[in-house]
């Protein structure tokens, strides 16, 4: 791969990100500013993340706000594959879909695919898997969602409802298709060539249109669903995809929940994100403060300043401020992981007591068999 290619595919993000290349190869429709502000104008005020282009592209989104203004209901969806515990870039869809569902007064449904990551993680057991699903579903309950219009869907706790919805869905993929979406192989485990068919089975649950708020790496999985939708009479899938959250080490690649020393993760304490910030956070400033106040750093590279922009720092006036100072060379690389630091622990500071709280709400949570 040479240093201008990337690769996004639902398990593997390489490279640095051409955003406007990645719309062209996956064949998405940029948000505009016209889009934009119907969003703000229907919901009544508008989002930082949809401000910032932390949420940048998206298929069907002007449908579902048309069906809305004719009175037609949709539903919300995203998901989880659980290999590992909660960090903080899953968190960017799920607070969005949270702010979408107050907005919209839409029901959510959140799909933890155990048996998906147990395909595609060797290293991990259907038992350790679901362990995680149990876990990650603490941190998404978390983020103020309320039982009555939310439900969490785990794929083998729910298969006998998933199971025909996927049914349908598959026989109409071939092998072909999802060979050429997902460049499997002769080596590729059956599991994992059939499980876009549950992933898609969510989106049909409801007989209404969906959303699906996601990170961008997922679309290939909805691409095949939204070609198959017709062909078993349901409206095709709406998406909005959010960038990449650059790893701790930027700027390519992306967080992982396998690698500990790139990740902050929601349980991770005050101590451990106070090393791993200081410790492994790409820096966009000068080798020594000298340079650095006189040439000023680069905020649109270092990785503190990212994440203050993606999630940390909704407020727009304050992060300019950060903006311009670290540019100028007033603010030190020191100072802006420093406030980077507290932004994060007050965070996971509220999050963690709710965690906590939350595993007395799972059950209220969990999506019944019919």
């Amino acid at each position: 791969m040479s240093k201008d290619d990337f690769i996004v595919t639902p398990w593997h993000v390489e490279g640095k990100i051409d955003y406007d290349k990645l719309i062209k190869r996956f064949g998405t429709e940029k948000i505009s500013n016209e889009l934009l502000q119907r969003i703000e104008k229907i919901a009544g005020e508008s989002h930082f993340m949809l401000r910032r282009g932390i949420f940048f592209s998206h298929r069907d989104m002007k449908r579902i706000l048309d069906d809305y203004e004719k009175g037609n209901d949709f539903f919300l969806y995203t998901g989880r594959g659980p290999s590992g515990h909660t960090h903080i870039g899953h968190l960017v869809p799920w607070v969005f879909a949270k702010w979408l569902q107050d907005k919209f007064k839409t029901k959510m449904y959140f799909q933890l695919t155990d048996d998906e990551k147990f395909f595609s993680k060797p290293n991990l057991t259907l038992d350790e898997t679901k362990k995680y699903a149990y876990e990650n579903a603490l941190d998404f309950i978390a983020l103020g969602f309320k039982p009555e219009n939310t439900k969490i869907i785990i794929d083998t706790e729910n298969i006998q409802t998933l199971y025909p919805i996927a049914a349908r869905v598959a026989k109409k993929i071939n092998f072909s298709n999802t060979k050429a979406v997902f460049g499997f192989s002769n080596d590729t485990n059956i599991g994992m060539i059939f499980y876009t068919s549950l992933q898609s089975a969510p989106c049909f649950i409801e007989n209404k249109p969906v959303l699906i708020p996601l990170g961008v790496d997922q679309d290939p999985h909805f691409r095949i669903t939204r070609d198959v939708a017709p062909k078993i009479g349901k409206p095709k899938p709406a998406l909005i995809h959010n960038i990449m959250i650059p790893a701790l080490q930027g700027p390519g690649g992306k967080m992982s929940a396998s690698e500990e020393n790139t990740t902050i993760y929601t349980t991770d304490d005050a101590d451990t994100v106070k090393k791993k910030i200081n410790k492994y956070a790409f820096s966009g400033g000068q080798p020594d403060v000298e340079e650095h106040r006189k040439k000023g750093g680069n905020p649109d590279i270092d990785v503190s300043y990212q994440y203050l922009r993606i999630f940390f720092e909704p407020d727009d006036n304050k992060l300019k401020q950060i903006y311009d100072d670290y540019k100028s060379g007033k603010m030190l690389t020191g100072e802006l992981k420093l406030i980077l630091i507290e932004k994060i622990n007050e965070f996971l500071k509220n999050h963690q007591e709710k965690r906590e709280k939350a595993r007395d709400q799972v059950k209220k949570f969990l999506f019944e068999n019919s």
